[in-house]
C-alpha cells in the first residue's frame, strides 16, 4: 500500500505540473509509439476494445482513439493524472476520448476475455511480480488478443553499479559531462533517473535481462515479436555497441543489449482464434467491466455512476471512474482529512500556521515557498503509530552559496529529523512520530537566498505534508 500511495502522490502532481514541458513530452512519446503501432498493425489486427495500462494522463489512449478511431479504456492508479487528459483533449483539439478508469493492473476491473488489445509503456518495471500482471492481462484478453508493451528496461551488464543517478536536469556538472560522453552508464546502478522514483517510494524492477524477458513471454503467450533498442550516448557507448554487433554471429544487437542494456518492445498474442468482428463499439462500456469488490456486474445509472448489487458505487468524477477495490480507494483517495495537507487541494490552508508564501503552480503541482521557518498543524485520524511525510522541491538557487540544503523538523517541540540535500530537485522526507493526537510541525530550512527584486527570503518550497501509518 505504501508503494501505491507513493505512485498516486507522484503522478498526481507530476503528470501535468509543468504543462508546456510535459505536453511536449507527451506529443513526442505519442509520435514514437504511433510508429511502433503502425509497424505492427497487421500483427495487432482489430484494436477495439483496447486497454492502456499505466496510462498516466491517457495521452497514448487519446492517440489510439483519434488516429485509429478505436474505442477503449485508459487505466491508471492515479485518478488525478487521468483527469488531466481533458486538458490534452482541449489543447490538441481531439474529437474522441477513451473511457478513463482509476484501477489496479494487478487486479483489473474487467471481465474475462473482454479486451481485444492491451498496451503498456514504461509500466511493467513498476511491479516486483511482473508474471502476476501478465496473468491478469491474459485473463482479460479475448482469444487471439494482443498485448503490446514498450520502453521497458533491460538489465545492463557493463556497470559498476556505484549509485543511483538523477535525471539530466538535476545532474552535477561532472555527471552531465560523463553522460554526454556516454560513460555515466558504466557507473550507475540502474536506469538514469529512476532514483527519483525510488526516493519517492516507488519501486523499480530493473533486474530482467533479455533471457528473462524471453522466458516470460514464451511462458505466457502463444506468439510474440520483440524489438531491442540499445543506447548510443556519446563515444563511450557508441564504440562498445558497434564492436558488440560486429562480434555477434548474426550481426544482431543481442550482445550489445546484454552489455549496455537499453529498452525492449514486444507484441504478444494469446492462444485462440481472433473474432473477425472483434472491432466493436463500446458505447455500453460497463458491459466490459466487473465490480472490483465482488466480481459482479456493474450497471450505469442515469447519473453516470457505476453500481453493483453488493453496494459498490463509482461516481463519474471529472470524467474519471475510480474502480479500485473499496479498501484501497478509501486509503489512496481519503479526500479532505485532518492528517493531510495537500497544497493542490482547496481548504488546505486551514491547517497551515506561520511562515508560508502564496500558493503557486498549476494542477497537482501546487506549492508554497518557505523562508527560514514554517509551521503547520496535523491531527491524528488513523489509529496506531504514525510517520510524517513531507514533499518539496529545492531550487538550484538554494545551492548558490556552495553548500547543501539542510532541513530540520520539530514536532510538538521535539526534534523529528534532520536531512541534508546535496542536489536540486524533488525531495521526500519521512520520519517516525510519537503517538499523540495532535502534531505541530515546524520546518527549518537553510541556507536562505533572495531573487531580486523580490525581497522575500527563500529556502525550499513544499507541496504536501501528511501522516501515514507506520
Amino acid at each position: 500500500m505504501s508503494v501505491k500511495r507513493a505512485e498516486v502522490e507522484f503522478h498526481g502532481f507530476a503528470s501535468l505540473g509543468q504543462p508546456e514541458r510535459v505536453i511536449a513530452a507527451y506529443a513526442e512519446e505519442n509520435h514514437r509509439r504511433l510508429g511502433l503501432i503502425r509497424k505492427h498493425a497487421e500483427f495487432i489486427g482489430p484494436m477495439s476494445p483496447f486497454l492502456e495500462l499505466g496510462a498516466n494522463a491517457g495521452h497514448t489512449s487519446y492517440m489510439l482513439a483519434n488516429e485509429f478511431r478505436a474505442g477503449g479504456f485508459a487505466l491508471d492508479l492515479s485518478a488525478d493524472a487521468l483527469r488531466y487528459g481533458a486538458v490534452l483533449r482541449e489543447r490538441w483539439g481531439l474529437a474522441r476520448s477513451p473511457v478513463r478508469l482509476a484501477g489496479d493492473a494487478a487486479r483489473l476491473p474487467f471481465r474475462d476475455g473482454s479486451i481485444r488489445f492491451v498496451m503498456a509503456y514504461q509500466f511493467l518495471s513498476q511491479f516486483a511480480d511482473i508474471e502476476h500482471v501478465f496473468s491478469e492481462i491474459r485473463r482479460v484478453l479475448a482469444p487471439g488478443g494482443v498485448f503490446l508493451f514498450a520502453e521497458e528496461p533491460l538489465r545492463r551488464a557493463l556497470s559498476l553499479r556505484l549509485y543511483r543517478c538523477p535525471y539530466y536536469d538535476t545532474m552535477k556538472p561532472w555527471e552531465r559531462r560523463f553522460y554526454e560522453w556516454g560513460l555515466l552508464g558504466y557507473l550507475v546502478r540502474d536506469a538514469i533517473g529512476s532514483g527519483q522514483e525510488e526516493s519517492f517510494g516507488i519501486r523499480q524492477n530493473q533486474r530482467l535481462g533479455l533471457k528473462d524477458w524471453y522466458r516470460l513471454l514464451g511462458e505466457h503467450f502463444a506468439d510474440f515479436r520483440c524489438e531491442i533498442f540499445v543506447p548510443e550516448r556519446g563515444w563511450g557507448e557508441r564504440v562498445v555497441k558497434r564492436v558488440a554487433v560486429r562480434l555477434d554471429p548474426s550481426r544482431s544487437v543481442w550482445q550489445a543489449a546484454k552489455l549496455l542494456g537499453g529498452t525492449l518492445a514486444a507484441v504478444c498474442r494469446v492462444p485462440g482464434d481472433s473474432d473477425p468482428n472483434a472491432d466493436v463499439a463500446i458505447e455500453r462500456f460497463e458491459e466490459f467491466l466487473h465490480c472490483p469488490d465482488c466480481g459482479g456486474s456493474l450497471i450505469r445509472g442515469s447519473r453516470e455512476q457505476l453500481a453493483c448489487q453488493c453496494g459498490y458505487v463509482a461516481a463519474c468524477e471529472e470524467g474519471v471512474y475510480n474502480l479500485l477495490p473499496s479498501s484501497e480507494r478509501e486509503e489512496l483517495y481519503p479526500g479532505e482529512r485532518d492528517d493531510i495537507i495537500d497544497f493542490s487541494k482547496p481548504g488546505h490552508e486551514r491547517r497551515l500556521l506561520e511562515g508560508w508564501g502564496e500558493l503557486e503552480g498549476v494542477f497537482g503541482n501546487k506549492y508554497r515557498w518557505i523562508g527560514e521557518r514554517a509551521s503547520a498543524r496535523l491531527l491524528k485520524v488513523k489509529p496506531g503509530p504514525q510517520r510524517l511525510r513531507i514533499r518539496g522541491h529545492a531550487a538550484e538557487r538554494s545551492f548558490s552559496h556552495g553548500e547543501p540544503v539542510r532541513l530540520d523538523v520539530m514536532v510538538n517541540g521535539r526534534p523529528a529529523g534532520r536531512w541534508t540535500l546535496e542536489r536540486s530537485g524533488l525531495f521526500v522526507l519521512e520520519g517516525s512520530l510519537p503517538d499523540e493526537p495532535e502534531y505541530r510541525i515546524e520546518i527549518h530550512g537553510s541556507p536562505v537566498w533572495k531573487a531580486p527584486p523580490d525581497q522575500r527570503i527563500f529556502t525550499v518550497n513544499l507541496s504536501m505534508i501528511r501522516l501515514v501509518a507506520d
